[in-house]
């Protein structure tokens, strides 16, 4: 029988890769940084034998022609590569995988899964900074949490608790991490794909519907119109939500709507999805934050912390 042996969360923004040189000059960007490379520590300390990565899809992988609440990548994962993420072939635990979506579908759960799976920041950001050599292999697990409507954030802890039951019950001895990419507050540029109401908007929803052959033409002004945009962080929300995650509990959190989480954390505050499916896969656990800053030029309150389950 395999254990979970870690659970790490971590905000992505891939302005820390591209326009590193804007912030060096800032204790808040060091801050972070440095909680990430501590918690890559102790991550290769638990010395994992596979990777459980549940994160978002920032229409490079996904787009509106087919847009599942859940995806597990069972076969070839390939990264985006944009903005100096990973790009190609990454490494994959296809049995394991193959594993976690029988036994999801067992518990009621009806997840996509993908033989050729492109992911992009909202997986690959998280590997690049906490398992920099690639060398361990992967699940992804990707949530909708751009494309309303969205899984509620009590489905998105009933699918962490299946993932938890189905990696403790593989048939095999593996150690497994989980890590959780994305949040915390934050207000992105982008429209409900229903309420394009700008030229702006029409063409992000453009891009994400249309992309899937040629993202890359739409880059550039997507970009700037993510760089254009005013920041929007709850310092406030993001500290009670890593006392939560020091706690290992974030049920009252469960009855947030979506709309309630845009309203008080921004649109981009949807990704603490992924946080609440990482603790609910470890069960009883006690966390330990490792870094806040609100990073306006990130547009992101960034936090990052490791979790242990209880034995």
């Amino acid at each position: 029988m395999s254990s979970i042996v870690l659970g790490v969360g971590a905000s992505h923004s891939t302005l820390m890769n591209t326009h590193w040189q804007e912030v060096d000059h800032l204790p808040g960007a060091h801050r972070f940084r440095d909680g990430l490379h501590e918690a890559r520590d102790v991550l290769a300390e638990a010395r994992p034998d596979a990777v459980v990565v549940i994160g978002s899809n920032h229409f490079r992988g996904f787009f509106l022609d087919m847009m599942p609440a859940i995806t597990v990548g069972v076969g070839e994962v390939l990264g985006a590569g944009e903005a100096d993420t990973p790009s190609g072939p990454l490494p994959v635990d296809t049995t394991l995988a193959r594993h976690l979506v029988e036994s999801l579908v067992d518990e009621g759960f009806d997840p996509a899964f993908s033989l050729r799976l492109t992911v992009d920041h909202g997986i690959t950001h998280s590997l690049q900074h906490l398992v920099p050599e690639l060398d361990v292999p992967v699940v992804p697990v990707v949530i909708n949490m751009f494309a309303p409507p969205l899984p509620s954030l009590a489905r998105c802890h009933a699918l962490g608790q299946a993932i938890g039951s189905a990696l403790r019950s593989d048939g095999e001895a593996k150690r497994i991490a989980v890590i959780a990419s994305g949040g915390l507050s934050h207000q992105l540029p982008w429209p409900a794909w229903f309420d394009a109401l700008c030229d702006d908007d029409r063409f992000l929803v453009e891009a994400w519907l249309n992309g899937r052959d040629s993202w890359s033409e739409y880059e550039v002004r997507r970009r700037q119109i993510i760089r254009a945009a005013k920041p929007q962080i709850n310092e406030e929300f993001d500290k009670n939500f890593l006392a939560m995650i020091e706690a290992g509990d974030l049920s009252p959190l469960l009855g947030l709507s979506a709309e309630e989480v845009a309203a008080q954390a921004g649109n981009g505050a949807q990704e603490i999805r992924s946080w609440i499916a990482m603790t609910a896969a470890l069960g009883p656990c006690t966390g330990r934050a490792l870094a806040y800053a609100a990073m306006d030029e990130w547009l992101t309150g960034m936090g990052v912390a490791v979790l242990e389950p209880h034995s």
